[in-house]
């Protein structure tokens, strides 16, 4: 296994120090509100318009940078998410090395591309990226998280959520995971206020992402 984890850990370490960098200076600032805050009831009513929203159209896609770390190790790179219901899509590439991989499925297959060794298949997406590169990525729950809504939250007890004065959420702690949410996107073109940059953390996983581009399909 050690042998066919050499080309995605080699391209890890290659972009991790630069990325990380980067990555850590934009997400640690919080964005302050661009509109006076809401009274409780409007804030509640505004943000369950946004969910209302999303859930209407389960096709969309993300373009913009992501860094993955665990135990002092980990990767970087350019991200495009793009999900059609429960199928997804996943890509990350490294301009430097043009090194890619891709991670593809819904919730019952997976499949990943572009490391030493050939395609490898699983049942789980999360559970293959963890046997093929040691990441902890809960790539079912980031679907929602990444929108900045609660995973399964019928079936995924207990969840802590607190919200900025405009309803948005401004933590999610679920599964043992905590999701902050630095920066919004403001409402624009359409669209409702989506997740600019975001930091998840588990343990000694951490993932930080900075959304460039969201893109809907849907009525």
């Amino acid at each position: 296994m050690s042998g066919r984890r050499l080309g995605l850990a080699a391209w890890g370490r290659s972009l991790l120090c630069v990325a990380m960098v980067v990555l850590v200076g934009c997400a640690t600032r919080t964005s302050l509100p661009t509109a006076p805050p809401l009274s409780a009831a409007a804030a509640a009513a505004q943000e369950a318009e946004r969910q209302q929203w999303l859930a209407a159209r389960p096709q969309w896609s993300l373009r913009g940078r992501l860094a993955v770390s665990q135990a002092g190790k980990g990767g970087s790179g350019r991200i495009d998410w793009q999900q059609q219901g429960e199928r997804f899509e996943v890509s990350l590439s490294a301009p430097v090395t043009r090194q890619s991989w891709r991670l593809s499925g819904d919730a019952t297959t997976a499949q990943l591309e572009g490391l030493e060794g050939g395609v490898r298949e699983g049942s789980d997406a999360a559970a293959l990226l963890h046997e093929a590169t040691g990441w902890t990525v809960p790539v079912r729950e980031m679907a929602s998280w990444v929108r900045g809504l609660q995973a399964d939250p019928a079936a995924a007890a207990p969840v802590s959520a607190w919200r900025d004065p405009q309803g948005r959420p401004q933590r999610i702690e679920q599964q043992g995971w905590r999701i902050d949410y630095l920066e919004w996107q403001a409402p624009a073109d359409d669209l409702p206020a989506l997740p600019r940059r975001i930091e998840a953390r588990y343990g000694d996983a951490m993932l930080r992402l900075v959304v460039d581009a969201w893109s809907f399909n849907g009525p």
